[in-house]
């Protein structure tokens, strides 16, 4: 009875491992999908950093994008994010003032 449950749990999990590597198999990539000039990591770190300024200005200039759609993918998002949330808008730290006196009349 072992040996049955065994040969039919293989049988099972034979097809389930073997989908994905053939479903892989089906992926196709351009190679020359993202031309050499497509901005990198440096222009994405310039388009994070002047953000807000671009997107108050694509709100009246329709030629005007807060970021550039043929990019080279990630390097270009991560420059982004760091120029968004480190060199721009996130990076101001708020002043918090604690009074710790009261005021005596």
């Amino acid at each position: 009875m072992m040996g049955l449950l065994r040969l039919r749990s293989a049988l099972l999990a034979g097809p389930l491992l073997l989908a994905p590597l053939l479903l892989t198999a089906c992926a196709h990539q351009v190679p020359s999908a993202v031309a050499p000039a497509a901005p990198g990591f440096l222009l994405g770190l310039w388009h994070g950093f002047i953000f807000p300024v671009a997107w108050v200005a694509s709100l009246f200039v329709p030629d005007v994008a807060v970021y550039a759609v043929p990019n080279n993918g990630g390097w270009y998002d991560f420059g982004f994010f760091i120029g968004v949330v480190f060199l721009g808008v996130g990076s101001h730290r708020s002043k918090t003032v604690y009074i710790n006196r009261t005021v005596r009349r």
